[in-house]
């Protein structure tokens, strides 16, 4: 390719609303164009990343079994209401509908679509076991769009679906996936973690994540620097303390705490560790009848040290919270007798269920509120002064410094972008959707299915947050738009650049070489400022004083200066870092 004959529209400046890296470099680097929130339009120089995403995974998946189809991005709701996502999903999911008045939804998944097929498709276990995966646009209508191609409501994915008899054979193609996902993002040339996640109602270990590393990743991935210990944030275990709990050593007493209602201010204010705080946290859970009115609210109240975070997800894979909410004030006051900050377990008003962390179950003579507005109590201990807790759970997010799960060291902890998950549905949707095969016995059975999704979009994105540098972005050579630019200084007024030039840009192209001539007769400087904003991995620059040296100046993007090169070795070096 030819920069004349290319579209490069590099910016100055970056748009007022991008506010991470990736967006702003994506927009300068003429890579992407808003037409909406949360909407891209991808531009050529964009597409070309995204193609290379693409069929780097298209030929790991092939290699790994999969078959390539393509659904359809609007969806009849019969088949999500088979399901019951057309209701139970949120705002999220697009829903629209035709001429007819029949209702229809934007994708941003295909599992039911996936499963409709099967059922109709796959009769016989001899059928089984079977991959059918596509690359194909989705739509998720999210609340806040933001950071570019990170978050959009408009994307690229790949979604692939497994189907097989049962749960072993399920777990076996599970390991293929997974094992075909760490053989993509090897390929991709970037720093990432496979960690383990949370599996959600459907229970088990089999999911997950794959994390880029990123300073400005979303996600927090906890590991265990000493072993192959990884997790999510919702994931990571925190391990039951080893000590047992302590004896008691103080009176209980009641103490003034004006305006401090939160564990930080009583800690400065009694000048004692956070972390002999407890802070009270207050759920609630709702029965419902058929109709969805709520017939029974049950109080719950959690107890963690004050120096720990609740964990959402953990709470909720407690027996009885699966759908908690946050208790409203009413429902605290009447509990309690107080207004939120200064709560604790010791005098309530109404019985409730008390869940405490395994950390605070195990602590002696702990602050917490006194159930009355501006106090608090200190030298509260189990036993004496209330009962053991109804549950002791673990509740809480890891913190750097935990002992780690497998018991080969301490936890420290990361940012990552997800952009890849591979999961075990096991019968959730084929049940629901009647998807069954006839089994050895001549019985019906319901198909075991994964599903396995990379950010196609997402991933070019999430590898400039770990490669750029104030100059611009910085490409591994598996994802750059081109691998090689060719950089001649001055061929108009020079005919010996231009011939060399154009010599080397045929070989390169011989050689199977993505490489880009830049014919533009850019000023040196508006060139190479282009081409490091662009971050195309590996320059070669022509200029007349290097040429009749038989010179030619070769530098890689992260490379501070270009090196002398011959002409006449030139390619040869080129195709052995390529191969690298």
């Amino acid at each position: 390719m030819k920069a004349s004959q290319f579209l490069i529209s590099t910016l100055k400046e970056a748009p007022a609303d991008a506010e991470v890296a990736s967006h702003k470099l994506m927009t300068r680097a003429g890579m992407i164009k808003k037409l909406g929130a949360g909407i891209y339009t991808y531009m050529p120089m964009g597409l070309r990343v995204i193609r290379k995403v693409e069929a780097i995974v298209r030929e790991e998946m092939n290699r790994a079994g999969a078959i390539e189809m393509t659904m359809p991005v609007i969806q009849p709701a019969e088949l999500w209401q088979e399901t019951g996502r057309f209701d139970k999903m949120g705002p999220e999911l697009l829903r629209i509908k035709d001429r007819h008045d029949r209702d229809f939804v934007v994708q941003p998944t295909s599992e039911e679509v996936v499963t409709d097929i099967a059922r109709q498709e796959i009769k016989s276990y001899k059928q089984l076991p079977k991959n059918f995966y596509q690359i194909q646009t989705k739509f998720r209508d999210e609340r806040r769009p933001r950071f570019g191609l990170m978050r959009g409501r408009e994307f690229i994915m790949k979604d692939a679906y497994s189907f097989d008899r049962d749960q072993d054979a399920a777990k076996a193609s599970y390991q293929v996936m997974a094992g075909a996902y760490r053989k993509i993002f090897d390929r991709f040339g970037l720093t990432y973690r496979a960690v383990a996640a949370d599996s959600g109602a459907i229970g088990g270990d089999l999911s997950e994540e794959f994390q880029v590393i990123a300073a400005t990743g979303e996600d927090a991935i906890v590991y265990c620097p000493d072993s192959d210990y990884a997790a999510n944030m919702e994931k990571a275990e925190a391990l039951a303390p080893v000590a047992l709990i302590k004896p008691a050593l103080s009176a209980m007493e009641k103490i003034a705490t004006p305006g401090k209602s939160t564990c930080g201010e009583v800690a400065e204010l009694l000048n004692v560790s956070l972390a002999t705080t407890v802070k009270s946290l207050v759920l609630a859970t709702d029965a419902k009848d058929e109709k969805g009115h709520v017939t029974k609210t049950q109080v719950w109240l959690l107890l963690l040290r004050g120096d720990h975070d609740m964990n959402e997800v953990k709470v909720g894979r407690l027996e009885g919270l699966a759908d908690f909410r946050f208790a409203t004030v009413p429902e605290i006051e009447a509990h309690f007798g107080c207004k939120p900050g200064y709560l604790g377990p010791v005098n309530l008003k109404q019985a409730l269920k008390i869940v405490a962390d395994r950390d605070v179950a195990v602590m002696a003579d702990w602050i917490c509120g006194a159930n009355v507005e501006d106090f608090h109590i200190r030298g509260v201990n189990w036993g004496r002064d209330l009962p053991e807790p109804d549950l002791v759970a673990d509740l809480r997010n890891v913190v750097a410094g935990d002992a780690s799960p497998d018991g080969k060291g301490v936890l420290a902890i990361e940012r990552g972008i997800e952009v890849g998950h591979v999961f075990y549905l096991g019968t959730k949707y084929s049940r629901a959707m009647n998807a069954t095969f006839l089994d050895v016995n001549g019985k019906p059975q319901f198909m075991e299915m994964g599903c396995y999704g990379i950010g196609i979009t997402r991933l070019p994105a999430a590898a400039i947050e770990q490669n750029h540098d104030d100059k611009g972005i910085i490409w591994p050579d598996a994802l750059a738009p081109f691998t090689v630019v060719l950089c001649p200084i001055s061929p108009d007024r020079f005919a010996d650049v231009k011939a060399a030039a154009d010599t080397l840009y045929t070989e390169l192209i011989a050689a199977g070489v993505d490489v880009i001539l830049d014919d533009r007769n850019e000023r040196p400087g508006a060139m190479f400022a282009d081409w490091e904003l662009i971050g195309v991995p590996h320059r070669v620059t022509i200029g007349d004083r290097a040429l009749k040296e038989g010179m030619v100046e070769y530098q890689h993007r992260r490379d501070t200066d270009a090196t002398k090169v011959p002409v006449a070795e030139i390619v040869g070096l080129l195709l052995s870092r390529l191969k690298a």
